[in-house]
């Protein structure tokens, strides 16, 4: 068994984290990780040939020796817009009317995954992937900092998951991932806030900050059936260490962890040539306060950055993926999915979430493998396509005001595996 260096995973995770955009599909997370799992809009749990990259750990024992590598072009269109003028009473924070786009227009995003068996029973893998969905740069003062001609947040997160995959029946397995993450936060353009920061030295315009942390992820995967498959993973919170730089932005001083989750489906091979799948994951937002925490009333009751510091507002949410393969065509398989699921941001967050539109709800996907060889060779691509949405509220700092959200993206990843 062939193991990389660590120097080279190293090396390859700076190049994908220097490379991290913004893709915001689940939330803050991105539909699927990597080109299989994309082209079934994330379905597949039960489904181990799109497990190596950030996918069910259980899978990875029926994959055999493989290696995989894939480039994500994302580009998400997001903008707000303010409805009414400001009423310039006191006490009131009135934003200009009209609408702004982001500029942030295109992102590339790498991912690399490579998986060892350990005589025929287990396998050990390591994944490199990023993930990012917290990223505006609107071209104004929105919220009108005299420091900064521009306004917005950026957040980028690299991970590497190293798996031990096992058989504990010919076709049922059990799969722990130990997850390694480093992330960073970058803000501009919310001075204003100041008045109501435990740290105004510590709330805006710091540059990059980054943090690193660890967490879990554990699942099983099993054929009950002739051709029917079932598959469940469980990914703790990945507990990380505060930004510093953002101490006086981010509840529990700085702190942003990133949240858990699950997810549970399966497989199907309704044919020699067509298998379904269907998921459904939850995310607990709601767990990591500096997602979760409303604007309002906690802005007036507890200071930016405390315990109990204004946050997002963001809601646990539970997403419904569908997807289906066909491989009726020599050498081709083609594939298909569907991603439904809430939006986790309330009408009532419309203010904060300016910053962080993740608004998206459903998205459509597509993809084909082609074979190249022999030897297993396969070039991958997928397209994803984000429908639009919005969330319209009202300004909870001036209520004659209604502020609108709005979003949607298009994907495209080049894939291959040997």
């Amino acid at each position: 068994m062939r193991i990389l260096t660590w120097k080279k995973i190293v090396l390859a995770g700076s190049f994908c984290l220097a490379m991290i955009g913004a893709q915001a599909t689940d939330g803050y997370f991105g539909v699927g990780y990597g080109t299989i799992n994309k082209g079934l809009a994330g379905a597949g749990i039960a489904y181990y040939q799109g497990s190596l990259i950030n996918g069910n750990p259980a899978g990875a024992v029926f994959l055999g020796k493989k290696y995989q590598g894939s480039l994500n072009f994302f580009n998400p269109n997001r903008k707000f817009t303010v409805a009414g003028n400001p009423s310039g009473m006191d006490g009131t924070f009135g934003l200009m009317p009209g609408t702004v786009e982001s500029d942030s227009k295109l992102f590339l995003m790498p991912s690399l995954g490579a998986n060892w068996m350990i005589g025929e029973q287990s396998s050990l893998s390591v994944a490199i992937f990023g993930n990012g969905g917290m990223n505006t740069d609107y071209p104004s003062a929105v919220f009108y900092d005299p420091t900064s001609e521009t306004t917005g947040v950026n957040l980028a997160q690299m991970f590497a998951d190293v798996t031990y995959s096992f058989k504990i029946a010919e076709n049922h397995s059990l799969g722990l991932s130990g997850v390694l993450a480093y992330q960073y936060f970058e803000a501009k353009g919310l001075t204003a806030f100041s008045m109501f920061s435990s740290d105004p030295a510590n709330l805006t315009n710091n540059g990059k900050a980054g943090s690193t942390g660890f967490g879990f992820k554990v699942g099983y995967m099993g054929k009950l059936a002739e051709g029917f498959t079932i598959g469940a993973m469980y990914q703790s919170k990945v507990l990380m260490s505060e930004f510093d730089e953002y101490a006086g932005l981010f509840a529990e001083q700085g702190d942003f962890d990133i949240p858990a989750s699950w997810t549970a489906g399966f497989a199907w091979d309704i044919t020699d040539a067509v298998s379904v799948m269907a998921d459904v994951k939850q995310i607990f937002y709601g767990n990591v306060k500096s997602i979760a925490n409303s604007m309002m009333p906690n802005l007036m009751t507890a200071q930016l950055g405390a315990n109990e510091g204004a946050g997002f507002g963001w809601e646990d949410a539970t997403i419904v993926k569908l997807g289906v393969s066909c491989s009726a065509l020599e050498k081709w398989i083609f594939r298909a999915g569907y991603s439904m699921g809430d939006n986790p941001v309330p009408k009532s967050e419309v203010m904060f979430n300016i910053l962080a539109p993740g608004v998206i709800s459903n998205q459509l996907a597509f993809g084909f493998s082609r074979d190249l060889g022999e030897k297993g060779s396969q070039f991958h691509m997928a397209i994803n396509y984000a429908l639009n949405n919005d969330v319209t509220g009202s300004n909870p700092m001036d209520p004659g005001q209604t502020i609108k959200l709005e979003m949607n993206q298009l994907e495209v990843e080049f894939g291959f595996s040997f």
